[in-house]
């Protein structure tokens, strides 16, 4: 009997300790997330957020990375958008408060891959109101061979667009080819992202 009780607790040992891990991993790899309004106190984006990202230094204008890949959620009920994780992610902030955003996705895709992310985000801000600024000089992003074409073509340097909500917040968004050392034989595509509150 007590054999068999000892195997049943090392059994239930077991079972705990790899229950445990199992909600370890799921924390770590779930989607963390910064979430912030442009011109909000720093420590308000802290509080939101499930990514860490330090505290901003007192007076200063800076930035903060936040210590692992997130995502970006605009924090704002009327332009509210929300992007993939990002590997490059850096927040600027002056004397305090969220100033902008600069960020690009976790590693340079594939032509298919970032149609769908622009796509996606261009619906994202049409259906929250957003506007296209310049489209006759920067059209918006579009699955069609034209655009497949010009974001092959070396020469052309990829794509931008331009969207504005109000005078309350722009994006920037480029679509650029990029050399991957580690899929040298694959069109890789890198798609770059700045917010902040209107420049032009």
């Amino acid at each position: 009997m007590k054999v068999r009780t000892k195997r049943r607790n090392a059994a239930l040992t077991l079972i705990v300790l790899l229950g445990l891990i199992a909600m370890e991993r799921c924390y770590q790899y779930r989607e963390l997330e910064i979430a912030l309004k442009i011109g909000e106190p720093w420590e308000d984006m802290r509080q939101r957020s499930s990514a860490k990202i330090a505290p901003a230094i007192p007076n200063e204008i800076w930035f903060g990375i936040p210590k692992a890949h997130a995502k970006l959620r605009l924090a704002d009920a009327q332009y509210r958008f929300e992007t993939p994780p990002a590997r490059f992610f850096t927040i600027g902030y002056v004397r305090g408060m969220v100033s902008d955003v600069r960020m690009s996705q976790t590693e340079p895709l594939l032509l298919d891959d970032t149609l769908k992310i622009v796509l996606d985000l261009q619906e994202q801000w049409r259906n929250k109101g957003w506007r296209l600024m310049y489209p006759e000089e920067n059209p918006p992003f579009a699955d069609t061979p034209q655009w497949r074409a010009r974001l092959r073509d070396l020469k052309k340097n990829g794509g931008v667009t331009y969207w504005t909500a109000d005078d309350k917040y722009q994006v920037m968004l480029v679509v650029s080819r990029f050399h991957d050392d580690r899929h040298p034989d694959e069109e890789r595509y890198l798609i770059t992202l700045a917010l902040a509150r209107p420049w032009h």
